[in-house]
């Protein structure tokens, strides 16, 4: 943790990470091993001037600005949660004979269904979005706790803990609000296609009438319990014994950790880079908006969703997809959620479209998305959400300057 805080916050901040005893080390030893790879081009740069180049990128940068057409869907602890409609123009996604249908009722459109993964938001989808708006129905939804969301209701008044289930379940509301009628397209990032697939495990019925065609990307459908995030085998078991932990407690100080963050945030600004994308030369205004949406999780909803993870078992679900146009995709150096993950997962569906983005990231969809919706709108061709021929916008790589 930094020294830069002062007054009581250090004497209080000491004093906690004192009771954390080993396990704070540990993770402050694993914190300044993943940094290591920063630090040396940081300490040239002063940081009152980083902060300034932080603001302005937070100024110029258009990333995250798209809205749709608000509405609230409701959990079923009565926990609120946030989404958005963009529709379809008229003339887009059906043709004038399938919408006429001899002076009958035309079908509902399809509507693709958009969930984001963890301490993210649905403006992680920012590249997609703008590349599908007015050519196909789509929902972009905030988990429980995310973004426009609400805190899970459960989880603040009962300390109810957080499942995979629990937001599959919540998917389900979403449609049920956003996307009562019609075919469904099922597009997931990370904890969002681990979500994707509780639904499925739980509303098989739900799959197996209405949805046309899914998109698992960054994801896994178990074992993460085994994921070493890049770091030594050894090191990693010794945080993988003291973090749940060591979280929990830091979860129950929000507000000071809170001001740690704040103190700390060029160190972590690193780390995030370094987890989030592979690419050196990726845009730093789409490296500047990955931060600002983790940075925006708050630490006690980080607490909160990560033993969800080591729990998260859905390989048996992913048969309810079988027959289905599927598309599992993965950045060759995620070190989230690793590629053998989403190779595991073609396993399981071996009429699945694969594909491993060279030289990419766990935010693949932000850093290459011209290579996600180039596949993304070949799924939607083939799902009929679209047509063939469907002018569907792309957008270059963010890892090339002057494309965004």
């Amino acid at each position: 943790m930094s020294e830069t805080s002062t007054g009581g916050a250090v004497t209080a901040a000491a004093a906690n990470w004192r009771r954390a005893g080993v396990a704070g080390a540990a993770i402050g030893v694993v914190a300044a091993g993943a940094a290591a790879g920063v630090a040396i081009e940081r300490l040239t740069v002063g940081r009152g001037m980083r902060k300034k180049a932080r603001l302005a990128l937070d100024s110029a940068g258009p990333y995250g600005s798209l809205r749709g057409m608000p509405g609230k869907a409701q959990a079923e602890d009565g926990t609120e949660l946030y989404y958005e409609v963009d529709e379809a123009e008229p003339s887009s996604a059906v043709g004038p004979k399938r919408r006429r249908l001899f002076g009958r009722k035309a079908p509902a459109p399809v509507t693709v269904v958009f969930s984001h993964g963890y301490c993210l938001s649905q403006d992680s989808w920012h590249f997609q979005r703008a590349a599908l708006r007015g050519v196909v129905r789509t929902v972009y939804w905030d988990q429980r706790s995310h973004g426009r969301s609400d805190r899970g209701r459960a989880q603040l008044a009962d300390g109810v803990p957080v499942s995979i289930d629990q937001l599959g379940r919540d998917l389900k509301a979403v449609i049920d609000a956003a996307a009562p009628e019609g075919p469904l397209v099922l597009v997931g990032h990370s904890m969002g296609g681990m979500t994707v697939m509780a639904l499925a495990d739980q509303f098989p019925e739900l799959i197996r009438e209405r949805v046309v065609g899914v998109a698992l990307v960054g994801t896994s459908s178990g074992k993460l319990g085994e994921v070493n995030y890049g770091l030594p085998v050894a090191g990693m078991n010794a945080v993988r014994r003291v973090l749940p932990g060591v979280l929990k407690a830091l979860g129950s100080r929000a507000e000071l950790v809170e001001r740690g963050r704040r103190a700390t945030a060029d160190l972590f600004a690193g780390i995030i880079k370094r987890y989030s994308f592979a690419s050196r030369d990726v845009d730093p205004a789409i490296a500047r908006f990955a931060e600002r949406l983790i940075e925006g999780t708050p630490i006690d909803v980080v607490a909160e969703f990560y033993p969800a993870f080591a729990e998260h078992d859905k390989a048996e679900a992913l048969a309810h997809f079988a027959g289905l146009p599927v598309l599992v995709l993965a950045g060759d150096q995620d070190m989230v959620t690793p590629s053998d993950h989403s190779e595991a997962i073609a396993d399981h569906l071996p009429d699945a479209e694969l594909v491993i983005v060279p030289d990419a990231g766990h935010l693949v969809m932000l850093e290459h998305p011209e290579a996600v919706m180039d596949r993304l709108a070949d799924l939607l061709a083939r799902a009929g959400a679209v047509p063939v021929a469907a002018n569907v916008g792309a957008h270059g790589s963010t890892a090339q300057p002057g494309n965004r």
